[in-house]
């Protein structure tokens, strides 16, 4: 389960560049024997890989759900993607997991991110605007 942490007042996402796939991503991981369900699973992840406290999931259960190739003997990643709306002045801390956290304006993500967080923030958007 993963979620895009987002500033909608400020426009803008928090994106992890991820260790072990150099990639700028969502925050995100698999889910653990205490978490009682997806979402939740999301928010630990969301919370523990941005240093932010008070993240709250957008309404409305699952924003997108992502299938992607992944190396045997798994074959295929099926990731439940929600979004978690940052608390005003947010600030955010680095974890071990990542090598970079930075806050993207909506308009740089296509830069900087592959075309499944484009469209998570797409949805999100369009979820927020609804």
């Amino acid at each position: 389960a993963s979620a895009l942490v987002i500033d909608p007042v400020g426009g803008r996402v928090l994106l992890t560049l991820h260790r072990k796939l150099q990639m700028w991503l969502q925050m995100g991981g698999h889910c653990e024997p205490g978490d009682p369900t997806l979402a939740a699973a999301a928010l630990r992840e969301a919370t523990e890989e941005s240093g932010i406290a008070g993240l709250i999931l957008l309404p409305g259960g699952p924003v997108t759900l992502d299938r992607h190739a992944i190396p045997a003997p798994c074959n295929w990643h099926l990731d439940v993607q929600y979004a978690a709306l940052a608390p005003a002045e947010a600030v955010a801390a680095i974890s071990d997991e990542s090598l970079d956290l930075r806050w993207f304006p909506y308009e740089e993500v296509a830069d900087v991110a592959d075309a499944s967080v484009v469209r998570l923030l797409e949805a999100t958007r369009a979820r927020l605007a609804a």
